[in-house]
């Protein structure tokens, strides 16, 4: 029977696809979406039913995409708005869904829509689209630091600055700002291309007047652009976005109100959808603030930067990015991880919400895989094990399901290195199909990649795996059938840790044990009566179980 409206999302076993990397249908060295269809039955085969696509829309690739120049039309790079027609339609026929990448905070400097406003002698007369004042506010970053909001001298005939997201090249958009309280003229760094000290000061009063509100003329046609946007790609069939950076519209309110104009943004937007696309899904990138009320998204997504996914899984040898701090992941051979902040972090975002989905990841385009450093193909089935089974949606990163691994020291391609310590290049390398040329990915020269294959001779490969039933592919076939046809390790049933160390256990649905031992020394678990249904270095023998080092496995209760 049908899942009617949004409750779908519930169910949904989650495939990310870095379109780029995963097949080259036209010999041109990057992937692109024929070469999606034409691997539809593999997706299929996994026993996945949606698909997430990071951004495909027109773009200058200054940041792989996430400089959108064009949000109604596909880059001519991976086809064509009829070629996404058809993948979804293909798609439909699979029994699974599409959802694309929303950057919805800022855009390419080569939109239209920038073009316009760097090209005038002053303000829209309907609204400034873009943040722009013509002298440096008081609050300016002076460092030139991708990741951190900054003002960018304009390049163009308009006098001053425009606001940043992220990249020089992707200015962000005016959703408006939230009310200050006016202050007194205050000391501040002096902020120019002098040859003056960089420590000298200077006093100068707060002008505040480029500031628009969040109903300004400006701010209310992005409001309508992000409804006019959403709507021509439902139209076209996708069941739903992921928001990137869905919290960095509206500016300033991570210093004076958490979130809550923002919020208010996409709850407006959401009871929209409810009228006209009831059906379809927003999911954040990262975790929604509770700001009372009803919550404008259908999830929140444990990402790969997100402490609680860290915890489980970064042992950072793709580098770290200055906010994050040094942890032991749990899912790691030593065994000197914990689970306490990722269990802190679940209850903390089902916290009045005991039904929210939280998606979790095995990994992104953003940062390491599951194998990654010194990680072993022999480590992974734990770690899958585990999120297949836990109350998450699962989200399955491209070339997870056979093992493929983060490759370290790659070159700058797109924007991949964005902090010196932070190279996610490692983890948008080509698909490896099977054991021709490119790993099957592309027939175009190797120097034409849109990034390296990967050189190791054993590198896995869909093919070498598909009849093998040691095989990590088959294993995570395997899993995501139980989980599949068990609903008791689905998002609907309870949860209850059993031991929160090595190993870790827990039961779902007052039915299964999930037991796992991600360490390389072995561990026990007090119980007696388990029925084994899938496990691998697992000993059953009275009143215990013991695992070997990288042992899990899931076992029927006794009733």
């Amino acid at each position: 029977m049908a899942v009617m409206g949004r409750e779908w999302l519930a169910d949904a076993v989650m495939y990310e696809i870095y379109p780029q990397s995963f097949a080259d249908s036209n010999g041109d060295g990057v992937g692109d979406l024929r070469g999606v269809i034409d691997k539809l039955d593999h997706i299929a085969s996994l026993g996945v039913n949606v698909i997430w696509f990071n951004p495909c829309f027109a773009s200058p690739f200054v940041d792989a995409g996430y400089d959108v120049s064009d949000y109604l039309t596909i880059a001519p790079r991976y086809g064509t708005n009829d070629d996404l027609a058809e993948l979804v339609t293909k798609a439909r026929e699979h029994g699974i869904r599409i959802v694309l990448d929303l950057v919805a905070g800022h855009t390419s400097i080569e939109h239209p829509w920038f073009r316009k406003e760097l090209n005038a002698d002053g303000p829209d007369p309907e609204g400034d689209r873009y943040i722009w004042t013509e002298e440096l506010p008081d609050r300016t970053w002076t460092r030139d630091q991708p990741g951190r909001p900054a003002w960018v001298r304009s390049p163009g005939p308009r006098r001053g600055y425009y606001l940043k997201n992220f990249y020089d090249e992707q200015p962000a958009l005016n959703f408006g700002w939230v009310e200050r309280p006016a202050a007194a003229p205050e000391e501040l760094p002096l902020q120019d291309e002098s040859d003056q000290p960089a420590d000298v000061r200077v006093e100068r009063p707060r002008d505040d007047s480029w500031r628009d509100a969040t109903d300004a003329p400006g701010p209310l046609r992005n409001r309508q652009a992000l409804r006019d946007i959403i709507a021509h790609w439902l139209d076209l069939g996708v069941a739903g976005f992921r928001v990137d950076m869905a919290f960095s519209l509206v500016k300033d309110e991570e210093l004076t109100r958490g979130y809550a104009e923002t919020v208010a943004l996409w709850r407006e937007l959401r009871e929209w959808l409810d009228k006209a696309y009831p059906d379809a899904v927003l999911i954040p990138e990262g975790a929604e603030p509770r700001t009372g009320g009803p919550l404008a998204f259908d999830a929140d997504f444990f990402l790969v930067i997100h402490d609680a996914h860290a915890s489980l899984f970064n042992n950072q040898y793709a580098g770290r990015l200055p906010f994050q701090a040094p942890r032991e992941p749990f899912f790691d051979a030593e065994g000197r991880g914990s689970t306490r902040p990722f269990l802190d972090a679940w209850a903390t975002a089902r916290d009045n919400h005991p039904d929210r989905s939280i998606i979790l990841a095995t990994a992104d385009h953003d940062f390491d895989r599951l194998r990654c450093g010194p990680r072993t193909p022999e480590q992974l089935g734990a770690a899958l094990m585990f999120l297949f089974t836990w109350g998450s949606v699962p989200c399955l990163y491209y070339g997870d399901e056979i093992g493929m691994r983060y490759l370290p020291g790659l070159p700058d391609v797109e924007g991949s290195i964005c902090d010196p310590g932070y190279n996610r290049a490692g983890c948008r390398t080509p698909m490896q199909w099977d054991d021709t040329a490119n790993a099957g990915f592309s027939t175009a020269g190797p120097t034409q990649l849109y990034l390296p294959i990967d050189p190791d001779p054993d590198r896995p490969t869909v093919a070498a795996q598909q009849n093998d039933p040691s095989s990590t592919l088959n294993l995570v076939r395997e899993l995501i059938a139980l989980r599949t046809a068990t609903p008791a390790l689905g998002t609907r049933a309870s949860t209850v840790v059993v031991s929160e160390g090595y190993p870790f256990a827990y039961v779902r649905g007052g039915t299964h044990l999930v037991v796992l031992n991600p360490r390389r020394e072995p561990a026990t678990l007090p119980f007696d009566g388990a029925t084994a249904i899938r496990a691998s270095g697992v000993d059953i023998t009275p009143g215990e179980l013991r695992l070997a080092g990288f042992g899990y496995g899931v076992f029927a209760m006794p009733a």
